[in-house]
Order: C-alpha cells, then structure tokens, then sequence
C-alpha cells in the first residue's frame, strides 16, 4: 500500500483481490482510521469534524491504466509535498480558463 497525504484528503494505491469489493473496503479503512485517529489525536481533530463526522462519505476510485506502478507511487507520495510555483501558475490558469467557458445549452430533439 502507498498513501499521500493532502490538508483533507489521503491518495493511496491498494491492491486487492477481485472478490473484495470496493465500497465495503473503504467502509473499513475509513471506519478503522477515523476510530484510530479519533483515539489518538481527539483534542486536535475534534474542532475540524463537519458534525460527528471524520470522513466524507463520499470516495473517488481509479484505476491506473496503462501508467507503471513507478509512476503512481510517484505520484500518490508526491502528495505531501506543496506544489511549485509552475504548477499553481498552471492551475490556477486552467481554473481561470474553465470559469470563462460558456454553459452548455441543451440539445433540442
């Protein structure tokens, strides 16, 4: 397993049988992390839950294609680091160019 993590978010790469099914294993490790942190780390976490709530309830799964185990690992322990200037001018200029799109009209029958 490798994991990255962001202000409040955590990438990380499992693998896994076929068999085990995906929403049950994040029910698992977001459930374990959450008791463990909880128990660990109470007086710092306490003031960020949205309710009683540690994690979201909601996931993102990818897979990783054609892309090297290399690449990804790369990638996902990237994460912990800030982004250099280059990619926050490049972002923040994709965000800018998004913004500026017009809305998509709906197709008439």
């Amino acid at each position: 397993m490798r994991w990255g993590l962001r202000d409040n978010h955590v990438h990380m790469m499992v693998a896994v049988r076929p068999t085990i099914a995906v929403a049950s294993l994040l029910e698992k490790l977001k459930g374990k992390s959450s008791y463990m942190i909880r128990r660990e780390f109470w007086d710092y976490v306490k003031t960020m839950l949205c309710g009683n709530h540690f994690w979201s309830p909601s996931y993102c799964v990818m897979s990783y294609g054609g892309a090297s185990l290399d690449v990804v690992k790369k990638y996902i322990e990237s994460q912990h680091a800030p982004p250099n200037e280059r990619s926050l001018r490049a972002s923040l200029a994709a965000n800018k160019r998004k913004a500026q799109l017009p809305l998509a009209r709906p197709a008439h029958e």
